[in-house]
């Protein structure tokens, strides 16, 4: 049990001074990628959604906005390849990732983890956890900016039978090392 917490203290530390010193030497790539959004497409600059976190407690996910301002008034959906939703700058910025910089921030306030879980909407995890055995053992960690299935091309319109595998082995074999 002591080993655990030290670990997770180890974890907590490697996040905290991994994501300052991203959102410290990324800020000039900030500022620019915060400009691009704003400069190009109406609306705010971030993007913050509820998503659930470790122990199922919500927190507002932080992202740079690659869809039009009222893209959610339009209907929750999955986005998949050429949504008429997103911006051309939106899409740049998600096919480097630059879109998922903010959840730095995240990180640095203790809400995600550089690696774990992705985290997933409230609406999903309702009716995943029903129809997934095991789902609900993703929140006993902290949600990661990417995560073991990530890692290993698991993102977007991929089997969420396979994603929850590679999270359950990721929560089953975790050390500081794993996440390294």
């Amino acid at each position: 049990m002591q080993e655990q917490l030290v670990s997770s203290a180890w974890k907590r530390l490697f996040d905290l001074a991994a994501a300052v010193g991203g959102l410290l030497v990324l800020s000039p790539l900030l500022v620019l990628t915060a400009l691009a959004v704003k400069l190009t497409s109406p609306g705010p600059v971030l993007f913050c959604q509820e998503r659930v976190g470790r122990g199922g407690r919500p927190f507002r996910i932080l992202k740079f906005r690659t869809m039009v301002a009222d893209a959610e008034r339009r209907g929750l959906r999955i986005t998949a390849g050429g949504d008429p939703r997103v911006t051309p700058v939106g899409r740049l910025l998600r096919r480097y990732k630059l879109d998922e910089l903010p959840q730095l921030w995240n990180v640095a306030v203790g809400e995600m983890s550089l690696v774990g879980p992705r985290p997933e909407r409230p609406e999903l995890i309702a009716r995943f956890r029903e129809d997934w055995r095991g789902y609900m053992l993703r929140t006993h960690v902290k949600a990661g900016i990417t995560g073991w299935a990530q890692v290993n091309g698991l993102r977007g319109p991929t089997s969420l039978r396979k994603r929850l595998q590679y999270d359950l082995f990721y929560i089953r074999h975790w050390s500081i090392w794993f996440d390294v």
